[in-house]
């Protein structure tokens, strides 16, 4: 399962993070994913708690936010946000776009416990 080590990852990250700050444990995370990252959502949530476990992260929310598919029409300058299935520009139709966002796979926030 690709997800359970990218949870691992970020687990890795938290924790120098939160050693870094001290901290007695990582309270929140707030984890941003892209609608064409690649990354299955539940996938992920499922497997956070198996590579927090034993961790400063062990007991921390996490929550995620998705982002939408956006795209530049080449034709019109238009952005929009197309369904992930039909990358059309959402002003003039137009086929010809490039992919500005979407491939998202970041952390927006975390929340340290600390003395």
């Amino acid at each position: 399962m690709h997800e359970l080590s990218l949870a691992q990852g970020l687990v890795e990250q938290l924790e120098k993070a939160a050693v870094a700050e001290n901290a007695l444990r990582v309270e929140r995370i707030i984890v941003v994913i892209g609608k064409y990252s690649g990354v299955e959502r539940d996938a992920f949530e499922f497997a956070f708690p198996f590579a927090a476990e034993g961790t400063l992260s062990e007991r921390a929310k996490l929550e995620i936010e998705e982002l939408p598919v956006q795209v530049e029409c080449r034709q019109c300058a238009a952005l929009s946000n197309p369904e992930p299935t039909l990358l059309l520009c959402g002003q003039c139709g137009s086929n010809d776009v490039e992919l500005k966002g979407g491939r998202e796979f970041l952390i927006r926030s975390v929340e340290l416990e600390v003395p």
